[in-house]
């Protein structure tokens, strides 16, 4: 059976003893990301919409590193920290996973910094285009 670690070399990866990303066998999960720049820089304070984007970009990346690809996402999570200002995640959502359609869960929740609009989730199923598991 196949077992891949992603570490992204996030703040607090190390010193939380997590992934971003893990897969066991056909099952991969995605940790919360936040738009957390390589330089430690917030990406687009208060903009729910590019922190999405950029949020999204990061996930695709980690899925690639053990093995996944976005169009294997079964579910997606969503943390904004005001629900009022959904619509810039809905957008980016539909754009990055258009024709994919995730099964998908938004909640408010607070979030590490101000400024910081969304942190997002995600859990796949490598499969083939019938759905059938691959290994």
């Amino acid at each position: 059976m196949t077992k891949r670690e992603f570490q992204s070399g996030g703040r607090f990866e190390e010193v939380g003893s997590y992934s971003r990303a893990k897969r066991v066998g056909p099952f991969v999960s995605v940790a919360g990301t936040t738009a957390i720049e390589p330089s430690g820089k917030l990406h687009a304070p208060g903009d729910t919409y590019a922190q999405s984007v950029f949020i999204l970009q990061r996930i695709e990346q980690a899925l690639k590193e053990v093995g996944a690809e976005k169009h294997h996402v079964m579910r997606t999570r969503c943390y904004l920290t005001d629900i009022n200002n959904a619509g810039g995640f809905v957008k980016a959502h539909g754009e990055f996973f258009k024709d994919i359609n995730p099964v998908l869960t938004g909640v408010q929740a607070g979030l590490t910094q101000p400024g910081m609009m969304v942190e997002i989730d995600v859990d796949a199923i490598i499969h083939d285009p019938d759905g059938n598991i691959v290994l």
